[in-house]
């Protein structure tokens, strides 16, 4: 039987595999023992399984599929940032990231096969969304990241982003379910307050999360702080403005109390006068938000834009914290293996 015709074993729940097993004859813990497998265990395929005889886990081969992602190649920075390239079983490419640092190791992973919004900024921007990942693909990045950590640092995760390739509120459904697995006692464990998703911006689904009372915190790639120009750079903000924006955001912090993060890269001669200052600090007091990342450009080649000087960039944050703005400058990470902010495009080498 191909493994498209099977069942994938990590989309049923536990009820769901108890039955199966009552059904097959077999003692219900056996269920607990397989979810934990899957799970917390992070098995990659049956024979991982060793506590269950053998015919027991070629009956499961036979009847279920473990489409788990693999890691086709890993990237070394000079600076100790780890790339991931992973495959999908059905042979996409995806990419996450390890970024450690003295107080953090940090995963940034995926939420889709490329992406459709087509940032003008962005390397991932220019490539075509094949498909949404599954919560099961997502969850197999952050476990395999959480394995190079302990392997390399020693450490945990302590934190994790979905600012990969994709947009996650476009996977909606999948990376609900992938947080609520990854932060599940048996799953990763991970508090949902460690776990950011950062959005491009899409006022409806902002919404939903708040009517959903989403744990987990909210970022908004925000890069421009008018129409105009975010128009330019950002094509979904012709659809999602930043009046709707503002009224998403509002919201979504009337029904979880949860502040939210702007993230805002500097472009040489587009964004980082002091009128782009001044919007983004009127914008900033309009939204409940407590924090503006302010990011390096990581150039790419398909873009014309630069980084600005670092005197144009010192001038804008001090105008920031003038204005009373908790902002910090984010310096990036992973440049020279392209695994910084924007460079994903499953680009790059040998390991």
């Amino acid at each position: 039987m191909n493994q498209g015709a099977k069942q994938n074993i990590r989309h049923l729940n536990l009820s769901q595999l108890e039955q199966y097993f009552q059904q097959a004859g077999e003692p219900k813990f056996r269920a607990k023992q397989v979810y934990e497998w899957i799970w917390a265990k992070h098995a990659r395929s049956f024979e991982d399984m060793t506590n269950l005889g053998k015919g027991l886990r070629g009956k499961l081969e036979e009847q279920f599929s473990l489409p788990a992602l693999r890691v086709e190649l890993v990237q070394h920075s000079n600076d100790g940032t780890l790339k991931s390239r992973f495959m999908t079983v059905d042979h996409h490419m995806v990419e996450g990231v390890l970024i450690p640092t003295d107080e953090r190791k940090t995963a940034c992973v995926s939420s889709q096969v490329g992406c459709s919004l087509s940032c003008k900024f962005c390397a991932t921007g220019f490539m075509d969304r094949k498909r949404n990942l599954h919560f099961d693909e997502i969850y197999d990045q952050v476990a395999m990241i959480n394995e190079q950590s302990l392997d390399n640092y020693q450490q945990k995760l302590t934190n994790i982003v979905f600012m990969g390739m994709g947009e996650p509120l476009l996977n909606y459904a999948n990376t609900m379910k992938a947080v609520e697995r990854i932060a599940a006692p048996d799953g990763l464990g991970m508090s949902p307050r460690r776990i950011t998703v950062s959005t491009a911006g899409v006022a409806k689904m902002i919404t939903r999360l708040g009517d959903d009372q989403a744990k987990f915190k909210l970022a908004l790639s925000l890069h421009a702080a008018n129409d105009k120009k975010r128009n330019q750079i950002m094509p979904i903000n012709e659809t999602n403005n930043i009046k709707a924006l503002i009224e998403s955001l509002n919201y979504y912090y009337k029904k979880t109390k949860q502040h939210v993060t702007f993230e805002y890269i500097l472009f040489q001669n587009f964004n980082e006068s002091t009128k782009d200052a001044e919007e983004l600090v009127r914008l900033y007091r309009q939204v409940p938000a407590d924090l503006i990342n302010i990011i390096e450009y990581n150039p790419i080649e398909q873009s014309n834009f630069s980084k600005p000087s670092e005197e144009s960039t010192d001038l804008f944050m001090r105008y920031l914290e003038a204005n009373r703005v908790n902002a910090r400058l984010r310096r990036s990470r992973g440049k020279d293996i392209d695994a910084a902010c924007g460079q994903l495009a499953n680009k790059g080498g040998q390991q």
